[in-house]
């Protein structure tokens, strides 16, 4: 059995490879109207305000638009310090995730989310883009029955139609509204 602060490791670990591998942080990326810096930013910017809003305060980082690197390595070392800390044990909150111990939530909010903006990343600079398809499989099984709810929220886009006999990778992508088939355009 993986911990949040295990699990946040593996996956933060494997998007920060991902960071330092970019070479050009203003491709467009897979999500409209984003660039890789873009990935990034979002990243290190909604769960400080997510946490704050349930009495938890992050670190603040290097700004993005400086240096992405930096500002993803300090984000990370922050969030694995809380997930390592007594305070990830505790009942932690938020308006939009109940009362639940806060290592729990940061891993079902946030390190789902950088699990599937690693793609975004990967795919908007050439990098390996495959992702880890047991979790591809938890994230889709868990999802599927509350499409309505994360539709309304605003966070995901329309689903994009895939094949029911793709890999599952791909079925997450469309799921969450990607295209599984998207590259970047020449520039």
């Amino acid at each position: 059995m993986t911990t949040p602060a295990t699990w946040h490791r593996r996956v933060a670990d494997s998007f920060g490879d991902r960071v330092r591998g970019v070479r050009d942080w203003d491709v467009p990326a897979p999500v409209d109207g984003w660039v890789a810096r873009d990935v990034v930013d979002h990243l290190v910017t909604w769960l400080p305000g997510f946490l704050s809003a349930g009495g938890v305060e992050l670190e603040p980082v290097p700004p993005v638009a400086d240096d992405p690197v930096a500002a993803w390595a300090a984000h990370e070392q922050h969030v694995q310090a809380l997930l390592e800390s007594p305070r990830a044990e505790q009942d932690f909150t938020h308006p939009h995730a109940g009362t639940r111990p806060l290592g729990r939530v940061v891993e079902d909010f946030y390190v789902a989310d950088v699990f599937m903006h690693t793609w975004d990343l990967a795919r908007a600079t050439g990098q390996a883009d495959l992702l880890d398809p047991g979790y591809c499989a938890a994230l889709l099984r868990g999802m599927q029955p509350i499409e309505d709810v994360l539709r309304s929220s605003g966070q995901y886009g329309p689903a994009v139609p895939v094949p029911e006999d793709a890999p599952v990778q791909d079925r997450l992508l469309g799921f969450i509204g990607r295209d599984p088939a998207w590259r970047r355009p020449a520039r």
